[in-house]
């Protein structure tokens, strides 16, 4: 295949965007307003489908929708930027570990417009077992090595009721151990 022409130098950073290998996104108040060809696709959905759409449609409850949000925004206006890996959902349903970076162009209200990079991350980590949008937020705490004290604490529940779903998420999956759940929750086991 030959290689497109040469783009002026003006035109360097929107081919940036357009052919960059990761998905990348402007969102103003948390609806996106442009996205690439390999966010499109990650999500399998078409841009026009995807483009001032919220984006609650790309997670897989509203849920956490709401809580990935509020913590995101607590951090973003501190730093302005915000990452984590977390489940997501695609236009079909199905469900895939994603790594999601964000910086924010104002730290007083920081998804007023924020540029993100999703990165489809499921070859490495795939979702093991049906687990509810609780069990997957405490997964997501876990598997960014929060203890069940910390898990807690950022969740505002108590360190048993952490403890309770992490024994349900465990018999799920036919885990005997918290690293045996965690090993198969992130793909290594």
């Amino acid at each position: 295949m030959p290689l497109p022409e040469m783009a002026q130098p003006e035109d360097d950073i929107g081919m940036a965007f357009d052919r960059a290998p990761v998905g990348l996104c402007v969102s103003r108040q948390r609806i996106i307003r442009r996205c690439n060809d390999t966010f499109a696709v990650m999500f399998g959905l078409p841009r026009s489908a995807i483009e001032g759409a919220s984006f609650a449609s790309l997670y897989p409850s509203s849920d956490e929708f709401e809580h990935i949000g509020a913590h995101g925004s607590a951090l973003m206006r501190k730093t302005g930027t915000y990452s984590d890996e977390r489940i997501m959902r695609r236009g079909n349903g199905e469900l895939f570990w994603c790594h999601a970076s964000g910086r924010s162009l104002s730290l007083i209200d920081p998804f007023a417009c924020a540029v993100w990079m999703f990165e489809d991350i499921s070859s490495r980590r795939s979702v093991a077992a049906d687990l509810t949008s609780r069990e997957r937020e405490i997964v997501r705490q876990l598997a960014a090595g929060l203890s069940t004290k910390q898990t807690a604490r950022v969740l505002g529940v108590s360190p048993r009721t952490i403890d309770g779903h992490r024994a349900r998420i465990m018999k799920k999956l036919g885990a005997k151990s918290a690293s045996e759940m965690l090993a198969r929750l992130v793909g290594m086991g």
